[in-house]
């Protein structure tokens, strides 16, 4: 079995096997640059994250459309998975192929809480993405009046 699927399975066990004979398999990516972390973070299992963080893993791994694992649990509001990736160093302001951040998605899928945390660890509000539009704008141009509000005073 290949670790991305152990990873896909939630098959702790054969995650463990797997990394306990082949370490250097915790950045291998599939055909859409899904890593193991990514595929983790991306199902929200806590536990599955954890165990691949002593593996120190790419945090910063981008899949084909050039998204991150912090990217992925900013949109689905994972705030504890969001704070665990940034303590161990994910960059908060990297874009995507499309030039959105992390910010960009906890904005534009209305997440107040993670907009917060993004911003105290340093998230570039002015960043604009591909149609040139920031934070602020995406806020603005959804209606979301409490998230404006946060952006606004960033």
């Amino acid at each position: 079995m290949k670790l991305i699927e152990a990873v896909k399975n939630q098959d702790f066990e054969a995650v463990r096997r797997l990394l306990d004979v082949n370490p250097e398999l915790i950045n291998q990516a599939d055909e859409r640059g899904f890593t193991p972390l990514l595929y983790a973070t991306y199902m929200g299992n806590e536990e599955l994250v954890n165990y691949l963080m002593k593996f120190n893993p790419n945090l910063n791994a981008q899949d084909i459309s050039g998204n991150t694992a912090l990217m992925g649990v900013s949109f689905k509001g994972n705030l504890k998975m969001a704070e665990l990736l940034l303590k161990k160093g994910a960059d908060v302001n990297l874009t995507n192929k499309k030039g959105a951040t992390a910010i960009i998605y906890a904005v534009s899928y209305n997440q107040p809480d993670m907009v917060k945390l993004l911003m105290s660890h340093g998230a570039d509000i002015s960043i604009k993405d591909q149609d040139g539009l920031s934070a602020r704008d995406h806020a603005r141009n959804l209606g979301f009046k409490e998230i404006e509000g946060l952006v606004s005073q960033g």
